[in-house]
């Protein structure tokens, strides 16, 4: 074969050895749906949406209680001595503030709206985790496909390559076609290589949504299934409005202003203090006291109507706000409906089109060159051609996977049913 075959042989060993292995025996199908609950479940930044939501719950209850009352002890004219049982007077009292009634109830109402608007919160972060592992999982299987269509690849040029060697050695074909054939086959390796470390990274940012060890197997993920969306965009745009919990957490932001303008109005009304007494006199008869006081809020009327004018204008905000939000949903839905249409167009045209054009031309052009009809360079250029074509496909794949996660995202909920075709469209990946 020569020295230049031979070095080739040795890099083309050590380059197998080298080609990483870890994943083979990790073929457990991968559910979304499973890997969906784990995230729910182990995510930190859920855990901790959900941990500000019971504490947001909590605080209605204090927010609407009065003020503790107070029990006070008060001598008079103690003597000198500092004997306070020979004071003129020891008084025990307990007081109480009382705001105006309805004041209190007012600031619950807020607290309680203010805690609808954190729990929207923390199902938006949800939605959120949700969509990145979603994406993740398809930037998994993407690594997956490619890795089979490096492996076919190394393969078909395996077979081309000892092909060649036996051509050669009738003397039908020149030795820089044997040459060629091990110097493909060798970057064909060092694809298998790079891919299966492009595949542990995957791994590891999935297993980072998870909460797990970054080497942690978890599966081969299922190929994707998805139907066409039917529904025209305004429909789908209901569904947001109705699903996505930024809305409902607008909602919740206007109700607490609405109530915010209510309590700032209560400014211009008085607040109450109470207490009763126990007066223990020395040398005189004991007895009982009583005590009543109010404000007087209209003596600075200026600072109440200061606090209603910023009530109103935080109201302003929110229903602002409000609005800004649903022109997002409105875009959102429609950008992730565009991505879902196009990246199915565009999966449909390398499933139904250019696969089977590019698989049959490997097979004509692998005759033809068998009985001398064509080269080996337009050969490789086949191999060549139908690795792009594929891998084109699977980014089209995931691109839909992935289109699908923030369609799902920008719904704040699933596809409805009644905006699907009703015969899903699936067309497996052909990797043989």
């Amino acid at each position: 074969m020569g020295r230049p075959l031979a070095l080739l042989a040795c890099t083309l060993t050590s380059l197998l050895v080298a080609t990483p292995g870890a994943f083979a025996n990790d073929t457990r199908p991968l559910v979304l749906a499973d890997v969906v609950a784990a995230a729910r479940e182990h995510n930190p930044r859920i855990a901790t949406a959900r941990a500000r939501t019971r504490a947001a719950d909590a605080v209605p209850a204090q927010a609407s209680a009065y003020d503790d009352p107070v029990v006070s002890w008060e001598a008079w004219n103690i003597p000198e001595s500092v004997d306070v049982a020979r004071a003129d007077n020891n008084i025990f009292r307990l007081s109480q503030k009382i705001p105006f009634p309805g004041k209190r109830t007012l600031a619950g109402e807020v607290a309680r709206h203010e805690a609808d608007a954190v729990g929207a919160d923390a199902d938006a972060t949800e939605l959120d985790v949700v969509a990145d592992v979603k994406r993740a999982y398809w930037s998994l299987w993407l690594r997956h496909q490619r890795l089979l269509v490096f492996e076919r690849e190394k393969a078909l040029l395996e077979r081309y390559a000892r092909l060649s060697e036996q051509k050669y050695a009738l003397s039908e074909v020149p030795q820089p076609d044997v040459l060629r054939a091990q110097v493909e086959l060798t970057h064909a390796i060092n694809r298998v290589t790079t891919e299966g470390l492009a595949l542990d990274g995957a791994r590891a940012e999935l297993n980072a949504l998870l909460s797990r060890s970054p080497d942690e197997p978890l599966g081969t993920p299922q190929d994707p299934t998805f139907p066409g969306v039917r529904a025209p965009l305004a429909a789908l745009v209901d569904v947001a409005v109705t699903h996505r919990p930024e809305m409902a957490a607008q909602a919740a932001a206007i109700a607490r202003e609405q109530t915010g303008v209510r309590l700032a109005e209560k400014g211009y009304l008085p607040d109450f203090e109470v207490s009763v007494g126990r007066f223990i006199n020395n040398g005189t008869q004991s007895g009982f006291g009583a005590m009543a006081s109010m404000t007087i809020p209209l003596a600075y009327k200026s600072k109440v109507d200061a606090g209603v004018s910023a009530a109103n204008a935080r109201l302003a905000t929110a229903e602002a706000e409000r609005r800004r939000v649903l022109d997002a949903v409105r875009r959102d839905v429609q950008q992730a409906l565009v991505r879902v249409r196009a990246a199915r167009l565009q999966r449909d045209i390398f499933t139904t089109t250019h696969i089977p054009q590019t698989e049959q031309a490997l097979r004509v052009t692998e005759s033809a060159y068998q009985t001398g009809g064509v080269d080996f360079l337009a050969l490789i250029d086949t191999v060549r051609m139908i690795e792009s074509v594929h891998l084109e496909h699977i980014d089209a794949e995931s691109d839909l996977g992935k289109a699908w996660a923030d369609l799902e995202r920008a719904l704040g909920t699933d596809v409805p049913a009644d905006a699907l075709e009703t015969r899903p469209h699936r067309e497996g990946l052909h990797h043989e």
